[in-house]
């Protein structure tokens, strides 16, 4: 308990050391992780699905013949991949442009929705390091404007409370840059892998739907 009081009295003067761009950068890493935190739960749980799983299973029922079976499958699942492949399927007794018109049309639908905020996040990384380095600014400005018009007494005390504000939010600045980045990189990937699936399967569903039509002619 003392440990955990301990830890809280540290970062509330280290906060509080740091002035007012110490409060900015807390909001502004606040809104970055909100951003994160939705994107996650959006890109794992809600257009996430096993690509390769999911596709062996349509093929099953496109090579037995049953493209209301696959549309059923599709229709049980609000992933990306499914909705894309499943407009493709509702024109499976149509030519293969226009199965490729639906896919494709659908796809400019979906993956919008894949990759929406995540540029925010880049901007709030950028944002975040040039609020450490304008709190360093002020910091070192604050410092030498006080020094200038004290004491001699006081002026190594007022130079090491300037620069300690600029060194702190420094730190915070860039600690919330770099948290901010690496989640914008995992999540950035997440959404690349998602839509990667999307073309290839895509492609393999027209494949799969031509040589089907192939056969039974």
């Amino acid at each position: 308990m003392e440990g955990t009081t301990e830890i809280i009295n540290t970062l509330a003067s280290f906060i509080q050391g740091g002035g007012f761009f110490m409060f900015v950068i807390l909001g502004v890493w606040g809104f970055g992780l909100a951003i994160a935190i939705e994107r996650f739960k959006k890109l794992s749980k809600t257009f996430d699905v096993d690509g390769p799983s999911f596709m062996n299973e349509i093929q099953r029922y496109v090579l037995s013949n049953d493209i209301q079976g696959a549309i059923r499958v599709c229709s049980g699942s609000v992933a990306a991949l499914p909705r894309v492949l499943k407009s493709g399927l509702k024109r499976a007794n149509q030519g293969s442009e226009q199965i490729q018109n639906a896919l494709d049309a659908t796809a400019l639908e979906v993956v919008p929705k894949v990759e929406l905020r995540l540029g925010y996040m880049q901007l709030v990384a950028n944002v975040l390091t040039l609020f450490g380095l304008l709190g360093t600014i002020q910091g070192l400005i604050a410092s030498f404007s006080a020094v200038a018009a004290a004491d001699p007494a006081q002026k190594a005390e007022l130079l090491a409370k300037g620069i300690a504000t600029a060194m702190n939010t420094t730190a915070l600045g860039l600690f919330a840059a770099i948290t901010v980045m690496v989640l914008h990189a995992w999540l950035n990937a997440k959404a690349e892998k998602i839509v990667n699936e999307v073309d290839e399967y895509s492609v393999k569903l027209l494949d799969l739907l031509g040589t089907k039509e192939q056969v039974q002619e």
